[in-house]
């Protein structure tokens, strides 16, 4: 990185690539996110590290430990069960509403997006075809409509990438090709009943691929979890 290129970063755009950088599991639950290292890595002010850090708490990505740091966050077994309940409860009403509003340039969008994730998983980038999943749903519920809810869903999706990390099994909890696809033909059909029936499925399947013994490692340093 260039010192023209730290001028760029705000603790706005370190949350949000600190964000993605969750969302992709290279910065895995339980990692030290040291301000020193942050600032180095990015160039910028420890000032700015802690504000993009205090943003990320707020979502619930990032915790703040008294005299210890911040850490990604690591959600426990009770905040899993929670978090797809919560899902379960929203988000198949959401598909049934975006299904009943759906429009031909918002198909194309899903379809698009699910071209990405096939081409993410074709290129071995779990990470980034993890992320696109995740958007998948969100996407789903701006089709709907329900700001707030969508608002609601955004940080469901977000806790719901730490829970994979730290507890995914198999493949599946990447959410399977075939379930999206399927969503998307009940978009198509604009069938509200179908999507509901199939997003609360979708959502069942991939709470089932969780094994929550499971831990993943993580990175040797920040630097090369961001790529930095």
């Amino acid at each position: 990185m260039t010192p023209s290129d730290a001028k760029t970063w705000t603790s706005e755009t370190v949350a949000g690539d600190l964000e993605r950088a969750i969302h992709e599991h290279r910065l895995p639950p339980g990692t030290k996110l040291g301000e020193d290292e942050l600032g180095e890595a990015y160039g910028i002010s420890r000032t700015l590290v802690r504000a993009a850090l205090q943003a990320l708490s707020y979502r619930r990505l990032v915790e703040l430990k008294r005299n210890r740091g911040a850490f990604v966050a690591q959600p426990t077994v009770a905040e899993a069960r929670e978090v797809f309940e919560a899902r379960a409860l929203l988000e198949p009403r959401t598909a049934h509403s975006a299904a009943v509003r759906m429009t031909d340039a918002a198909l194309d969008e899903l379809r698009a997006h699910i071209t990405a994730e096939h081409d993410a998983l074709r290129e071995g980038d779990t990470g980034r075809a993890l992320f696109l999943s995740g958007q998948f749903h969100i996407l789903i519920a701006q089709v709907a409509d329900q700001r707030t809810i969508e608002a609601f869903v955004s940080e469901l999706i977000s806790r719901s990438s730490l829970i994979i990390a730290l507890y995914w099994r198999r493949r599946a909890a990447m959410c399977e090709s075939q379930a999206h696809h399927a969503l998307i033909d009940a978009f198509e059909a604009r069938d509200g009943v179908l999507a509901e029936e199939l997003m609360k499925n979708h959502l069942l399947d991939l709470m089932a691929s969780l094994d929550l013994r499971n831990l993943v490692p993580r990175p040797q340093s920040l630097r090369e979890a961001l790529g930095r």
